[in-house]
């Protein structure tokens, strides 16, 4: 990626037009604070304080998360050169000197044409895509954003909820800020985990139109933690959605 032409950044943004002018009619809310707008590891438990038409957990300890198989990653190591380069070079991503904005060195290091700004871009396009099309049901859309266990959860949900007859409407009202926490680097493998704060809106009808969630108009001030992957040596410039987590 390159500050003055982007391909990811390109690459997110034909895809959100794409998905958006199918969505539009699909503009939804979900309430509660602090809970992911998507969150289909979580058993179903009807006109209570979870959402409906999620499966159990997907073989995680707490429901909530999937994680990547596999042995724990490795903290990115910056060269001193790249890391002293420019000393506003992640501002807006990551805070200076934090554990995050080392790690975006030693990513940038692995991939010279990683930038910031580009990445976010992309990812809060990506964002909204993902929570929009989750909503719809529309797996198609959500197919090449995520990897295929995260597709798979996914996907089981929006089955579940679909035979019941329920259906969720999500309409954005801000994603407020995007800050990463952690960036890792196993191999050629990126991952970059972003905390997502954001305000929508979530209604979740029943099969006769029956409101079971969210009173419509209600806005909910949501925290997602979201985990992205790439494989650096790939001439694919896209990444994908590979955990969610429900932040605190």
């Amino acid at each position: 990626m390159h500050d003055s032409f982007d391909l990811t950044t390109v690459i997110f943004a034909l895809l959100a037009v794409f998905v958006v002018w199918k969505l539009r009619s699909v503009l939804g809310s979900r309430t509660g604070n602090e809970r992911p707008p998507i969150d289909p590891f979580q058993g179903p438990r009807r006109h209570d304080d979870s959402p409906a038409g999620a499966p159990s957990g997907a073989g995680t300890d707490d429901g909530k998360v999937i994680r990547l198989p596999g042995a724990a990653m490795e903290p990115v190591a910056a060269p001193p050169a790249r890391r002293n380069s420019d000393p506003e070079r992640w501002k807006g991503l990551a805070e200076a000197g934090s554990k995050a904005w080392t790690g975006l060195d030693g990513l940038a290091a692995a991939d010279p044409s990683f930038t910031g700004s580009g990445f976010l871009a992309g990812a809060r396009a990506a964002y909204e895509m993902i929570v929009t099309a989750f909503a719809r049901g529309d797996s198609e859309a959500l197919k090449p954003l995520l990897a295929p266990d995260v597709f798979e959860s996914f996907a089981q949900a929006i089955n579940e909820r679909k035979q019941r007859g329920d259906r969720v409407e999500t309409t954005f009202v801000s994603i407020d800020r995007v800050t990463a926490e952690d960036v890792q680097l196993r191999g050629s493998m990126a991952h970059i985990t972003l905390r997502f704060l954001s305000k929508m809106i979530t209604v979740t009808y029943d099969r006769t139109g029956a409101v079971i969630e969210g009173p419509p108009g209600r806005v909910a001030d949501m925290v997602d933690v979201w985990t992205f992957a790439r494989d650096t040596s790939s001439r694919d410039p896209n990444w994908k959605l590979v955990a969610t987590e429900t932040g605190h």
